[in-house]
C-alpha cells in the first residue's frame, strides 16, 4: 500500500522507497524527494532553453506514483526453479524479480502476479533465452485509465498456448475487467519484446481510452503516452499555444496514431496528419472515424517532404504541431517548416537537449520562441516533456 510518506513524495533523501532501486536502474531519482526532482528538472530546462525565452515553472503531479498505464514484465526462473517476473537488470538480460514498482499501474502489476501464480497449474513453462526452450517470454498489460478497459498481451516463444480458453477463463475470473487477451509470437533471439505475429484469443485485440475528450484505440504495438494524467496537461498546453479559432489549416507532423491532430480538429478548419509508420496511419484513420472527425486527413509518408510539396504549390498552413522522437528533428525537416512558413509552430518535445538544438535552427531562420512550458510526465525518471510556442517574425 501507498503510505502517506510516499503519497506526499516525502521519502527521506538518500533513502529510496523502492526495494530494488539499486538493481533496477529504471528510475534515476528514487532517492530524491519529488519537490527536489522538479527543482532539478526546472534548472535543467532553464540552462538549456532559457536563452530562447522565459521558461515557465514545471507542472508536476499531485500524486507522482503508479502513473504508468503500460506495464511490461519478463518471465524467468530463479536458481531454485521458482517462476519469477520482473525486468532486465540495466544493460543485461539477467531478470530481476519485481513484486511492486512504484511508478507502474497497480492493477496491471496485480494481473502480472496472478499470471505468474497460474502458470504451474496450467503446466506453462517460462522461456529460457539460452536454450530456446519454454513458452512464456513476456507479459504486457495496458490499461485505459479513463475507460477502465484492460488488455493483456502474452508473448510466447511459439504460437500454441495449451488450454488457452481455460487459462483466459481462470484469469478473467479474478479480473473480469480484462476486456481483451492477445497472443503475440516472438521466436527470435532479440531484445524486442513483441514479435510480428499476434492474434486475439479473447475480445477485440485492442482497448480504447479517452484523452482530452477524444477516444483512442490502443493495440499491443500502438504508441500511446504512458502517463495519461500529465499528457492531458501537455496536450492542453499545446492547444492553448496553437490559438485555434476554427479557421486554421493545421499540420500534425509525426502524427502517430493521431492524438494531437484529432484533439486539435475540434477547433480547426482542417487538420492534415502525416506519419511514416503505416500501422499508426491505419490507427489514426480509425480514430478519426470513431470520433466522428471529418475535417482531418491522414497521410502515410514523410512530413518534411509533404510540407515542401505544399510550399511548392503555394499551399499554406497556419499552425504546425511537431512531436518528434527523443532524437529530435533534423535540418531537412526543419528547413521544410521554414519553407512552408506557418504563423505558429508548436513543438512538443521529450528531450530538452535535442529541443535546444532544433530551436537554435528555427530561431535562426525566422521564428521566435515566445512560451516554454515543461511538464513532468515521468516522475522519478530523468525525462522531461516540454511544449514550446514559436511565432513567425514579421
Amino acid at each position: 500500500m501507498q503510505n502517506k510518506k510516499q503519497k506526499d513524495g516525502k521519502q527521506t533523501k538518500n533513502k529510496s522507497a523502492c526495494k530494488i532501486d539499486k538493481k533496477c536502474g529504471g528510475c534515476q531519482f528514487q532517492k530524491m524527494p519529488y519537490k527536489e526532482q522538479l527543482k532539478r528538472k526546472q534548472k535543467q530546462e532553464e540552462q538549456l532553453l532559457g536563452g530562447f525565452c522565459k521558461v515557465s515553472p514545471i507542472i508536476g503531479m499531485e500524486h507522482p506514483y503508479f502513473y504508468r498505464n503500460k506495464v511490461h514484465a519478463v518471465f524467468d526462473r530463479d536458481k531454485k526453479g521458482n517462476v519469477i517476473s520482473g525486468i532486465y537488470a540495466e544493460g543485461t538480460h539477467r531478470v530481476i524479480a519485481v513484486e511492486e514498482c512504484l511508478i507502474e499501474d497497480k492493477k496491471s502489476q496485480e494481473i502480472i502476479r496472478t499470471i505468474r501464480e497460474l502458470l504451474p497449474s496450467f503446466k506453462i513453462k517460462t522461456y529460457n533465452e539460452d536454450t530456446g526452450y519454454g513458452l512464456l517470454r513476456h507479459v504486457l498489460v495496458r490499461r485505459g485509465f479513463e475507460t477502465g478497459e484492460i488488455m493483456v498481451v502474452l508473448v510466447l516463444g511459439s504460437p500454441i498456448l495449451p488450454s488457452k480458453n481455460n487459462f483466459v477463463k481462470a484469469l478473467r475470473k479474478v479480473y473480469p475487467e480484462i476486456t481483451t487477451v492477445v497472443l503475440n509470437v516472438n521466436n527470435k533471439q532479440t531484445s524486442m519484446v513483441l514479435g510480428e505475429k499476434e492474434k486475439p484469443i479473447y475480445g477485440p485485440g485492442f482497448i480504447k481510452d479517452k484523452l482530452c475528450g477524444c477516444t483512442f484505440r490502443i493495440s499491443p504495438k500502438s504508441f500511446y503516452q504512458v502517463n495519461p494524467v500529465q499528457t492531458e496537461v501537455l496536450y492542453n498546453t499545446a492547444m492553448d499555444y496553437a490559438e485555434l479559432t476554427g479557421k486554421e489549416t493545421v499540420i500534425d507532423a509525426y502524427c502517430g496514431t493521431g492524438t494531437i491532430g484529432l484533439i486539435a480538429a475540434k477547433n480547426a478548419k482542417k487538420v492534415i496528419g502525416v506519419e511514416l509508420n503505416k500501422d499508426a496511419v491505419k490507427d489514426a484513420r480509425i480514430n478519426a472515424k470513431e470520433n466522428g472527425i471529418t475535417n482531418a486527413e491522414i497521410y502515410a509518408g514523410d512530413a518534411g517532404r509533404f510540407m515542401v510539396d505544399m510550399a511548392s504549390k503555394n499551399q499554406k498552413a497556419d499552425v504546425v504541431f511537431m512531436d518528434p522522437p527523443r532524437a529530435g528533428s533534423d535540418e531537412k525537416f526543419l528547413s521544410s517548416v521554414i519553407k512552408l512558413g506557418p504563423k505558429r509552430v508548436v513543438y512538443v518535445s521529450c528531450n530538452p537537449e535535442t529541443l535546444a538544438r532544433d530551436l537554435k535552427y528555427l530561431t535562426r531562420y525566422g521564428y521566435q520562441a515566445v512560451k516554454i512550458q515543461p511538464v513532468d510526465n515521468f516522475p522519478f525518471c530523468d525525462h522531461i516533456e516540454t511544449v514550446v510556442k514559436l511565432v513567425r517574425k514579421k
